[in-house]
């Protein structure tokens, strides 16, 4: 067997990913997502197969480097619907599931998604982005566009007037159509100064359950509502009342009960999500999982995995129930609970579970992950809880890439609870040697680092590093007090739990070179490895990315800004000592780590400038440091951004702890 080679950033352009697991209504066969980077387009593609569970083949029904995602079957499963950006903007596309050319089914100005059937199969609704008063219009009907189009002031009068997704604020809002597709004729059901998204119809085709978008119209609105279109009257009922954030919806078959995610906002952002069910027989809307204190949802942070779409939760045939995913102590998980609330957890993997479906059999196909091996798609046994592989798209990687399995640690935290981590050796590693150390912190900072593959942790370790990673205070997967104990307090336990772990795996692993540290990580991640290098010098060298140094300034700049300091640290916009008392650039004096700031040019929800300030304070000080700024990238670089980009963000990371830690 030849030997096998170090992994490299490079090999994102051979990696795939596979996702979105759809079973047609009768269950006998299931469409997927497999997304890939073209090296020659410096993009992204996608392509839909379709697999047969009975014999695992799979046969791939688009084709080309365009992105063809969204697979939607038609009640009947006779079509399936799909969307694609073959002709230019994406639009929605239907295609006969015996054979035959997709047609293309919406022509909207800016683009169509979100493709939902009714229950009939005649009418199709879907999201477009319009500007209030606009119809859905036709490319045919506008003008033809100058050549090049001349810039244009944009007048600003709200707060909400840019995002990190979206950039600026064009003045269109995500609205919601409905196509009929005997007639071709095209309405929206939603407008105003707001962004909706189609939760789909009720199984008698009566009711239509959407939702918004954070009040996008109003600056202090921060609830997401769930709504009930009547077919019969055409009113509408806003269900949730504004008492919090609540999307993901799932009519049960009977279309008695329908299923919500959300919270409450007891604990701001910090709040965890629970399963609510609304019982129209009734007119009630309670909480099913009060009592479970475990996060519903995919919490896990990844760089890896692309055109992933969160599942909702999914009913069984007789209403008893609902399948979901949740996020548990560095894994997530399909579970299931009877409208009772007993609470049953189906696959027992240490692994990534984030995409699923249930026929109307109790069949289930899950899209999972795991530390050595990138997404594939499995077999899900409900009663054993284990996974059978239906597809192997990475197997040539992983028959030659030298990968790095990480070991769990759990140590004692700042207050003496347990925080979990994970420990990867470098690779190539031997015995008696002595290695350099690389901290991870993740951002959010109520995300998940766990069970799933990391290709920055697998680089580094090709490099030569061992990679610390953990979930201190703060994170996701260990219940709502340990989520919640960071807000109020940035720099402070959370801070003791990071070093706490640095000191476990110094104590535990012989190998770890204590004088040799390296910290980095991103977002939340970037302030905190901001505030440690301002600290602590036990650290030789590190590297923040789209961080935060002034939370002062964050509160005009960043897209969250102007909420995020209360809701984070409790604190008051215009309490500048309290924000100055924790924001890393007061502590630029102590800074003494050789440090490299990575920041891209479009990032709205941590602004460059925050990048700025630390890299001229510190430079005006003669301290060492570097500035790399990445073009027409945003907050998302590291996961989504154009892959050139993502490719020379790793080799700057990796050469940044080769040149201070590497012998």
């Amino acid at each position: 067997m030849a030997e096998k080679r170090r992994v490299k950033p490079e090999d994102l352009y051979e990696l795939l990913s596979v996702g979105n697991p759809v079973f047609s209504p009768d269950g006998k066969r299931a469409a997927y997502v497999v997304t890939g980077i073209s090296e020659e387009k410096n993009d992204y593609y996608s392509n839909i197969f379709v697999l047969d569970p009975e014999t695992k083949e799979s046969f791939q029904w688009t084709h080309g480097k365009c992105r063809s995602h969204s697979p939607a079957w038609s009640p009947d499963g006779t079509r399936l619907a799909f969307v694609s950006n073959r002709n230019g903007d994406p639009q929605i596309y239907v295609m006969n599931t015996d054979g035959g050319e997709a047609k293309q089914v919406t022509d909207a100005e800016k683009g169509a998604a979100n493709p939902v059937w009714s229950p009939d199969g005649k009418k199709m609704a879907f999201t477009v982005r319009v500007k209030p008063g606009e119809t859905v219009l036709k490319k045919g009907k506008k003008e033809e566009k100058e050549e090049k189009k001349r810039p244009e002031p944009l007048e600003v009068e709200k707060m909400k007037y840019k995002s990190d997704a979206r950039g600026l604020f064009d003045g269109r809002y995500q609205h919601i159509a409905v196509l009929d597709l005997e007639t071709e004729d095209v309405r929206l059901i939603t407008e105003g100064e707001n962004s909706f998204s189609p939760q789909g119809w009720s199984p008698d085709g009566r009711y239509f359950a959407f939702s918004d978008i954070m009040h996008e119209g109003d600056d202090l609105s921060f609830h997401q509502d769930i709504y009930l279109l009547d077919w019969h009257t055409g009113k509408t009922e806003n269900i949730t009342k504004g008492r919090g954030m609540f999307n993901q919806c799932a009519w049960s078959k009977s279309g008695r009960y329908l299923a919500v995610v959300g919270h409450g906002q007891e604990f701001k952002n910090a709040t965890l999500n629970k399963i609510w069910i609304y019982d129209l027989q009734e007119g009630r809307f309670d909480c099913l999982s009060e009592g479970w204190d475990i996060a519903v949802g995919d919490f896990m942070i990844g760089d890896f995995l692309q055109g992933v779409a969160a599942p909702r939760p999914v009913w069984d045939e007789d209403d008893r129930g609902l399948y979901f995913l949740a996020s548990r102590e560095g894994n997530t998980n399909l579970y299931y609970s009877d409208l009772k609330g007993n609470l049953r957890q189906l696959t027992k993997v240490e692994g990534h579970v984030y995409g699923f479906s249930v026929s109307k059999e109790g069949r289930a196909i899950v899209s999972a992950a795991f530390p050595v091996k990138p997404g594939e798609l499995y077999e899900a046994d409900l009663e054993r809880g284990s996974l059978v592989p239906l597809t192997a798209v990475n197997r040539s990687f992983l028959e030659r890439a030298e990968l790095s399995e990480p070991e769990e640690i759990r140590f004692a935290g700042a207050e003496g609870e347990t925080v979990q981590g994970w420990l990867m050796k470098p690779a190539g590693f031997r015995e008696g040697n002595k290695y350099p150390l690389i901290l991870e912190i993740h951002g959010g900072p109520h995300m998940m680092y766990g069970n799933t593959y990391f290709h920055e942790f697998q680089c580094l370790a090709s490099q030569g590093f061992a990679v610390l990673y953990t979930n201190p205070r703060g994170s996701h997967g260990y219940g709502q007090k340990f989520v919640n104990a960071v807000r109020g307090d940035y720099g402070g336990n959370d801070y003791r739990d990071l070093m706490l772990a640095v000191d476990y795996v110094l104590n535990r692993f012989s190998f770890i070179d204590e004088n040799r540290l390296g910290v980095t990580g991103g977002s939340y991640g970037g302030f905190m490895t901001n505030w440690i290098v301002g600290h602590t010098n036990r650290f030789k060298a590190a590297v923040t990315q789209r961080s935060i140094s002034n939370w002062i300034s964050f509160y005009g700049v960043s897209d969250i800004g102007y909420y995020f300091n209360e809701f984070q640290h409790m604190l008051d916009p215009s309490d500048f000592e309290g924000l100055w008392k924790i924001s890393p650039l007061a502590y630029v004096d102590h800074i003494e780590t050789p440090l490299l700031i990575l920041h891209s040019e479009k990032d709205y929800r941590c602004p460059i400038e925050q990048a700025e300030q630390l890299f001229i304070a510190l430079k005006h000080r003669k301290k060492p440091v570097k500035f790399v700024r990445f073009p027409e990238a945003n907050h998302e670089l590291s996961r989504s951004g154009k892959p050139n980009l993502r490719i020379r963000r790793l080799h700057y990371i990796a050469d940044w702890f080769k040149q201070y830690l590497l012998p």
